[in-house]
Protein backbone atom coordinates (compact mmCIF):
# COMPACT_ATOMS: atom_id res chain seq x y z
CA UNK A 1 0.00 0.00 0.00
CA UNK A 2 1.30 3.12 -1.17
CA UNK A 3 2.11 6.07 1.71
CA UNK A 4 -0.23 8.64 0.05
CA UNK A 5 -3.04 5.80 0.21
CA UNK A 6 -2.89 5.61 3.76
CA UNK A 7 -2.20 9.81 4.25
CA UNK A 8 -5.46 10.29 2.29
CA UNK A 9 -7.43 7.86 4.43
CA UNK A 10 -6.07 9.97 7.53
CA UNK A 11 -7.28 13.09 6.37
CA UNK A 12 -10.59 11.93 5.21
CA UNK A 13 -11.19 10.46 8.73
CA UNK A 14 -10.33 13.58 10.48
CA UNK A 15 -12.17 15.78 7.98
CA UNK A 16 -8.90 17.80 6.93
CA UNK A 17 -7.96 17.88 4.02
CA UNK A 18 -5.09 19.91 4.51
CA UNK A 19 -2.74 21.20 7.37
CA UNK A 20 -1.78 19.92 10.49
CA UNK A 21 -2.68 16.62 11.96
CA UNK A 22 -1.20 15.77 15.62
CA UNK A 23 -0.52 12.27 16.69
CA UNK A 24 -2.67 12.71 20.24
CA UNK A 25 -4.34 15.60 21.40
CA UNK A 26 -6.79 16.51 24.21
CA UNK A 27 -10.38 16.94 23.65
CA UNK A 28 -11.88 20.10 26.21
CA UNK A 29 -15.33 19.73 25.44
CA UNK A 30 -16.95 19.54 29.43
CA UNK A 31 -16.34 21.15 32.73
CA UNK A 32 -12.79 21.82 32.02
CA UNK A 33 -13.24 25.60 32.55
CA UNK A 34 -16.05 25.65 35.13
CA UNK A 35 -13.75 23.86 37.55
CA UNK A 36 -10.73 25.29 36.50
CA UNK A 37 -12.49 28.24 38.22
CA UNK A 38 -14.08 26.68 40.61
CA UNK A 39 -10.74 25.73 42.12
CA UNK A 40 -8.79 29.20 41.57
CA UNK A 41 -12.02 31.00 43.19
CA UNK A 42 -11.93 28.25 46.35
CA UNK A 43 -7.81 29.13 46.45
CA UNK A 44 -7.03 25.77 47.32
CA UNK A 45 -5.21 25.31 43.97
CA UNK A 46 -1.80 23.02 45.59
CA UNK A 47 -2.06 19.07 46.83
CA UNK A 48 -5.08 19.61 49.39
CA UNK A 49 -8.37 20.20 48.15
CA UNK A 50 -11.86 18.57 47.33
CA UNK A 51 -10.92 17.89 43.31
CA UNK A 52 -8.34 15.55 44.36
CA UNK A 53 -10.96 13.54 46.80
CA UNK A 54 -13.21 13.58 43.46
CA UNK A 55 -10.35 12.39 41.26
CA UNK A 56 -9.44 9.34 43.39
CA UNK A 57 -12.85 8.37 43.75
CA UNK A 58 -13.63 8.43 40.35
CA UNK A 59 -10.59 6.60 39.25
CA UNK A 60 -11.79 3.88 41.87
CA UNK A 61 -15.47 3.72 40.44
CA UNK A 62 -14.09 3.26 37.02
CA UNK A 63 -10.84 0.99 37.78
CA UNK A 64 -13.30 -0.84 40.65
CA UNK A 65 -9.89 -0.92 42.75
CA UNK A 66 -10.63 0.12 46.24
CA UNK A 67 -7.67 2.25 46.79
CA UNK A 68 -6.65 5.13 44.75
CA UNK A 69 -3.74 7.41 45.28
CA UNK A 70 -3.12 10.72 42.53
CA UNK A 71 0.09 11.86 42.29
CA UNK A 72 1.90 14.42 39.89
CA UNK A 73 2.55 12.15 36.94
CA UNK A 74 2.57 8.76 35.65
CA UNK A 75 6.11 8.37 36.43
CA UNK A 76 5.93 9.30 40.02
CA UNK A 77 2.96 6.81 40.79
CA UNK A 78 5.39 4.55 39.14
CA UNK A 79 8.52 5.27 41.03
CA UNK A 80 6.25 5.20 44.38
CA UNK A 81 4.67 1.44 43.24
CA UNK A 82 8.00 0.01 43.25
CA UNK A 83 8.97 1.73 46.83
CA UNK A 84 5.58 0.61 47.71
CA UNK A 85 6.65 -2.92 46.31
CA UNK A 86 9.88 -3.21 48.39
CA UNK A 87 12.53 -2.68 45.66
CA UNK A 88 15.56 -2.00 47.09
CA UNK A 89 18.95 -0.87 45.68
CA UNK A 90 20.76 -3.61 43.69
CA UNK A 91 17.38 -5.95 43.30
CA UNK A 92 16.11 -6.77 40.07
CA UNK A 93 13.21 -5.58 38.57
CA UNK A 94 11.83 -7.69 34.99
CA UNK A 95 10.56 -5.83 32.75
CA UNK A 96 9.74 -5.13 29.08
CA UNK A 97 12.28 -3.97 26.15
CA UNK A 98 9.14 -2.47 23.91
CA UNK A 99 7.62 0.38 26.45
CA UNK A 100 8.14 4.12 27.23
CA UNK A 101 11.55 4.90 28.73
CA UNK A 102 9.47 5.90 31.66
CA UNK A 103 9.05 2.51 32.84
CA UNK A 104 12.74 1.85 32.94
CA UNK A 105 13.46 4.89 34.42
CA UNK A 106 11.05 4.51 37.72
CA UNK A 107 12.91 1.25 37.97
CA UNK A 108 16.39 2.77 38.25
CA UNK A 109 14.86 5.68 40.85
CA UNK A 110 14.02 3.40 42.86
CA UNK A 111 17.64 1.74 43.25
CA UNK A 112 16.44 -0.94 41.03
CA UNK A 113 18.08 -2.84 37.63
CA UNK A 114 16.08 -3.76 34.91
CA UNK A 115 15.44 -6.76 33.40
CA UNK A 116 14.00 -7.01 30.09
CA UNK A 117 12.19 -10.08 28.36
CA UNK A 118 10.47 -10.36 25.01
CA UNK A 119 7.34 -9.15 24.30
CA UNK A 120 4.14 -11.13 22.62
CA UNK A 121 3.56 -9.78 18.71
CA UNK A 122 -0.07 -9.77 19.46
CA UNK A 123 -0.33 -7.32 22.47
CA UNK A 124 3.14 -5.67 21.89
CA UNK A 125 3.21 -6.36 26.24
CA UNK A 126 5.17 -8.73 28.07
CA UNK A 127 5.10 -12.54 27.02
CA UNK A 128 4.29 -15.38 29.70
CA UNK A 129 5.56 -17.30 27.89
CA UNK A 130 8.65 -15.94 27.27
CA UNK A 131 8.34 -14.59 31.32
CA UNK A 132 8.33 -18.22 32.14
CA UNK A 133 10.66 -19.64 30.01
CA UNK A 134 13.43 -16.66 31.33
CA UNK A 135 12.19 -17.24 35.12
CA UNK A 136 13.13 -21.17 34.53
CA UNK A 137 16.35 -20.95 33.23
CA UNK A 138 17.58 -18.35 35.83
CA UNK A 139 15.51 -17.99 38.59
CA UNK A 140 15.04 -19.93 41.91
CA UNK A 141 13.28 -19.24 45.37
CA UNK A 142 15.40 -18.95 48.28
CA UNK A 143 14.75 -20.44 51.76
CA UNK A 144 13.09 -17.06 52.66
CA UNK A 145 10.69 -17.32 49.73
CA UNK A 146 12.86 -14.74 47.57
CA UNK A 147 12.83 -15.04 44.08
CA UNK A 148 16.98 -15.13 43.43
CA UNK A 149 18.93 -14.69 39.26
CA UNK A 150 21.29 -17.55 39.58
CA UNK A 151 23.14 -15.61 37.57
CA UNK A 152 23.55 -12.48 39.03
CA UNK A 153 22.26 -13.42 42.37
CA UNK A 154 20.66 -10.56 42.95
CA UNK A 155 16.64 -10.70 44.00
CA UNK A 156 14.01 -10.38 41.44
CA UNK A 157 11.99 -7.64 43.55
CA UNK A 158 9.40 -7.16 40.98
CA UNK A 159 7.84 -7.88 37.14
CA UNK A 160 6.30 -4.85 35.35
CA UNK A 161 4.48 -5.78 32.75
CA UNK A 162 3.02 -2.34 30.58
CA UNK A 163 -0.07 -2.34 28.31
CA UNK A 164 1.41 -1.02 25.26
CA UNK A 165 -0.88 2.08 23.50
CA UNK A 166 -3.66 0.84 25.62
CA UNK A 167 -3.64 -2.58 24.87
CA UNK A 168 -3.92 -5.41 27.67
CA UNK A 169 -1.08 -7.68 28.03
CA UNK A 170 -2.10 -11.58 29.05
CA UNK A 171 -2.11 -10.61 32.57
CA UNK A 172 -3.31 -13.11 34.06
CA UNK A 173 -0.65 -15.54 32.75
CA UNK A 174 1.86 -13.34 33.89
CA UNK A 175 0.19 -13.10 37.08
CA UNK A 176 0.52 -16.67 37.48
CA UNK A 177 3.83 -17.31 36.50
CA UNK A 178 5.13 -14.58 38.54
CA UNK A 179 3.05 -15.92 41.48
CA UNK A 180 5.11 -19.44 41.13
CA UNK A 181 8.06 -17.45 41.70
CA UNK A 182 6.98 -15.16 44.56
CA UNK A 183 7.23 -12.26 42.34
CA UNK A 184 4.83 -8.77 42.95
CA UNK A 185 3.33 -7.40 39.87
CA UNK A 186 2.92 -3.40 39.09
CA UNK A 187 0.76 -2.67 36.52
CA UNK A 188 2.14 -0.15 34.10
CA UNK A 189 -1.09 0.72 32.95
CA UNK A 190 -0.04 4.03 31.85
CA UNK A 191 -1.38 4.21 28.41
CA UNK A 192 -4.75 1.97 29.17
CA UNK A 193 -7.60 4.24 30.90
CA UNK A 194 -10.65 2.03 29.64
CA UNK A 195 -9.59 -0.72 28.64
CA UNK A 196 -10.23 -4.10 30.15
CA UNK A 197 -8.83 -7.86 30.40
CA UNK A 198 -11.98 -9.80 30.60
CA UNK A 199 -13.97 -7.58 31.89
CA UNK A 200 -11.52 -6.38 34.45
CA UNK A 201 -9.89 -3.18 34.08
CA UNK A 202 -6.21 -3.20 33.78
CA UNK A 203 -4.24 -1.84 36.89
CA UNK A 204 -5.88 -4.15 39.19
CA UNK A 205 -4.81 -7.54 38.46
CA UNK A 206 -1.42 -6.84 40.21
CA UNK A 207 -0.13 -5.63 44.15
CA UNK A 208 -0.13 -2.46 42.19
CA UNK A 209 -1.34 -0.64 39.20
CA UNK A 210 -0.15 2.80 38.16
CA UNK A 211 -2.26 5.18 35.73
CA UNK A 212 -0.84 8.79 33.83
CA UNK A 213 -2.64 11.52 32.73
CA UNK A 214 0.13 13.22 30.44
CA UNK A 215 -1.05 15.68 27.87
CA UNK A 216 -1.50 13.41 25.14
CA UNK A 217 -3.33 10.59 26.94
CA UNK A 218 -6.88 9.31 26.44
CA UNK A 219 -8.05 11.26 29.00
CA UNK A 220 -5.41 14.54 30.74
CA UNK A 221 -4.85 16.44 33.32
CA UNK A 222 -1.94 18.47 31.97
CA UNK A 223 0.15 15.91 34.35
CA UNK A 224 -1.23 13.63 36.31
CA UNK A 225 -0.74 9.95 37.85
CA UNK A 226 -2.50 7.50 40.29
CA UNK A 227 -1.29 4.34 42.11
CA UNK A 228 -4.86 1.67 42.19
CA UNK A 229 -4.25 -1.28 44.98
CA UNK A 230 -6.96 -3.17 46.62
CA UNK A 231 -4.60 -3.36 49.71
CA UNK A 232 -4.97 -0.97 52.58
CA UNK A 233 -2.53 -1.31 54.11
CA UNK A 234 -0.41 -0.21 50.89
CA UNK A 235 -2.77 2.53 50.11
CA UNK A 236 -1.85 3.68 53.64
CA UNK A 237 1.43 4.03 53.34
CA UNK A 238 1.37 5.54 49.32
CA UNK A 239 -0.39 8.17 50.82
CA UNK A 240 1.39 8.63 53.59
CA UNK A 241 5.08 8.98 52.00
CA UNK A 242 3.33 10.91 48.63
CA UNK A 243 2.51 13.77 50.87
CA UNK A 244 6.22 13.85 52.04
CA UNK A 245 5.68 11.02 54.96
CA UNK A 246 3.93 14.38 57.43
CA UNK A 247 2.40 13.00 60.76
CA UNK A 248 -0.66 14.81 60.91
CA UNK A 249 -0.63 17.34 63.50
CA UNK A 250 -2.19 21.11 63.80
CA UNK A 251 1.07 22.80 63.19
CA UNK A 252 4.07 20.89 63.89
CA UNK A 253 5.61 20.17 61.18
CA UNK A 254 6.95 16.40 61.83
CA UNK A 255 8.28 13.68 58.94
CA UNK A 256 8.51 10.28 60.45
CA UNK A 257 10.36 8.92 57.01
CA UNK A 258 11.99 10.13 53.65
CA UNK A 259 8.98 10.57 52.00
CA UNK A 260 8.20 12.23 48.62
CA UNK A 261 6.63 15.47 47.24
CA UNK A 262 4.62 13.33 44.70
CA UNK A 263 1.01 14.72 45.75
CA UNK A 264 -1.20 15.43 42.32
CA UNK A 265 -2.26 19.57 42.81
CA UNK A 266 -6.05 20.74 43.12
CA UNK A 267 -5.75 22.56 39.47
CA UNK A 268 -5.20 19.56 38.15
CA UNK A 269 -7.07 17.21 39.89
CA UNK A 270 -10.08 19.63 38.63
CA UNK A 271 -9.35 19.03 34.74
CA UNK A 272 -9.28 15.23 35.60
CA UNK A 273 -11.98 15.08 37.22
CA UNK A 274 -13.90 16.99 34.06
CA UNK A 275 -11.61 14.79 31.49
CA UNK A 276 -13.20 11.70 33.66
CA UNK A 277 -16.90 12.60 33.30
CA UNK A 278 -16.26 12.28 29.26
CA UNK A 279 -14.54 8.69 29.53
CA UNK A 280 -17.42 7.06 28.14
CA UNK A 281 -17.64 8.89 25.36
CA UNK A 282 -14.07 9.38 24.54
CA UNK A 283 -13.36 5.60 24.43
CA UNK A 284 -16.68 5.24 22.03
CA UNK A 285 -15.45 7.77 19.96
CA UNK A 286 -11.44 6.31 19.80
CA UNK A 287 -13.08 2.17 18.93
CA UNK A 288 -14.84 3.97 16.15
CA UNK A 289 -11.51 5.37 14.79
CA UNK A 290 -10.13 2.20 14.98
CA UNK A 291 -12.72 0.50 13.42
CA UNK A 292 -12.45 2.93 10.21
CA UNK A 293 -9.03 2.19 10.63
CA UNK A 294 -9.03 -1.35 10.49
CA UNK A 295 -11.90 -1.79 7.83
CA UNK A 296 -9.45 0.62 5.57
CA UNK A 297 -6.25 -1.98 5.95
CA UNK A 298 -8.65 -5.30 5.62
CA UNK A 299 -6.76 -7.35 3.30
CA UNK A 300 -3.87 -5.06 2.90
CA UNK A 301 -0.15 -5.89 3.63
CA UNK A 302 -0.28 -3.28 6.10
CA UNK A 303 -2.06 -5.07 9.27
CA UNK A 304 -4.13 -2.96 11.99
CA UNK A 305 -2.87 -4.02 15.31
CA UNK A 306 -6.11 -5.51 16.95
CA UNK A 307 -7.70 -5.84 21.02
CA UNK A 308 -7.31 -9.55 21.98
CA UNK A 309 -10.49 -12.10 22.11
CA UNK A 310 -12.10 -11.05 25.92
CA UNK A 311 -10.64 -8.05 25.74
CA UNK A 312 -12.06 -4.32 25.78
CA UNK A 313 -9.06 -2.18 24.65
CA UNK A 314 -9.41 1.83 24.24
CA UNK A 315 -7.44 2.43 21.73
CA UNK A 316 -5.18 5.19 22.67
CA UNK A 317 -3.23 4.81 19.58
CA UNK A 318 -3.80 2.86 17.16
CA UNK A 319 -1.41 0.94 15.25
CA UNK A 320 -0.38 -0.75 12.21
CA UNK A 321 2.45 -3.00 11.44
CA UNK A 322 4.39 -3.27 7.66
CA UNK A 323 5.78 -5.97 5.97
CA UNK A 324 9.58 -4.55 6.78
CA UNK A 325 11.39 -1.99 8.24
CA UNK A 326 12.14 -0.05 4.97
CA UNK A 327 9.13 0.01 4.51
CA UNK A 328 7.82 1.42 7.91
CA UNK A 329 10.96 4.07 7.65
CA UNK A 330 9.25 5.26 3.93
CA UNK A 331 5.92 5.96 5.28
CA UNK A 332 7.24 7.52 8.22
CA UNK A 333 9.32 9.77 5.96
CA UNK A 334 6.34 11.08 3.73
CA UNK A 335 3.74 11.10 6.14
CA UNK A 336 5.18 13.72 8.31
CA UNK A 337 6.52 15.72 5.46
CA UNK A 338 3.11 16.08 4.71
CA UNK A 339 2.11 17.03 7.44
CA UNK A 340 0.70 14.14 8.60
CA UNK A 341 2.13 13.38 12.20
CA UNK A 342 2.90 9.71 13.03
CA UNK A 343 5.75 8.04 15.34
CA UNK A 344 7.38 4.87 15.19
CA UNK A 345 6.87 2.64 18.38
CA UNK A 346 10.05 3.34 20.88
CA UNK A 347 13.34 2.07 20.36
CA UNK A 348 14.14 -1.34 22.49
CA UNK A 349 15.15 -0.29 26.32
CA UNK A 350 18.44 -2.08 26.11
CA UNK A 351 19.77 -0.23 22.89
CA UNK A 352 19.71 3.17 25.09
CA UNK A 353 23.23 3.77 26.73
CA UNK A 354 22.13 3.38 30.21
CA UNK A 355 20.17 0.69 29.61
CA UNK A 356 23.01 -1.22 27.81
CA UNK A 357 24.42 -3.57 30.05
CA UNK A 358 20.79 -4.95 31.22
CA UNK A 359 20.34 -8.44 30.91
CA UNK A 360 17.74 -9.50 28.48
CA UNK A 361 16.30 -12.35 26.48
CA UNK A 362 17.12 -12.65 22.91
CA UNK A 363 13.91 -10.33 22.31
CA UNK A 364 13.34 -11.51 18.88
CA UNK A 365 9.47 -10.39 18.96
CA UNK A 366 10.79 -6.90 20.48
CA UNK A 367 12.77 -6.41 17.71
CA UNK A 368 10.38 -7.47 15.41
CA UNK A 369 7.83 -5.09 15.82
CA UNK A 370 10.63 -2.17 16.52
CA UNK A 371 11.24 -2.46 13.09
CA UNK A 372 7.64 -2.65 11.78
CA UNK A 373 5.16 -0.61 14.02
CA UNK A 374 3.64 3.08 13.28
CA UNK A 375 1.12 4.88 15.02
CA UNK A 376 -1.52 6.82 13.31
CA UNK A 377 -3.14 10.02 14.61
CA UNK A 378 -5.84 8.92 17.48
CA UNK A 379 -7.43 11.68 18.85
CA UNK A 380 -10.72 12.21 19.82
CA UNK A 381 -12.84 13.54 16.70
CA UNK A 382 -15.72 15.45 18.26
CA UNK A 383 -16.46 18.69 16.09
Amino acid sequence: MKPDNIIGFVRKVFNQPEGFIPLHVPHFGGNEKKYLADTIDSTFVSSVGAYVTQFEKMMADITGARYVIATVNGTTALHLAMVLAGVKYNDEVITQPLTFVATANAITHAGGIPVFVDVDKDTMGLSPVALKAFLDEFATVNDQGQCINKKTGRRIAACVPMHTFGFPVKIEEIMAVCTAYHIPVIEDAAESLGSYYRNKHTGTFGMLGTFSFNGNKTVTCGGGGAIVTNDEAIAQRAKHISTTAKVPHAWEFVHDEVGYNYRMPNLNAALACAQLEQLPAFIENKRELAGLYAQFFNGSPVTCVQEMKDVKANYWLNTIVFPDHQQQQEFLQESNAQKVMTRPIWQLMNKLPMYAGCQADKMENAQWLEERVVNLPSSVRFN
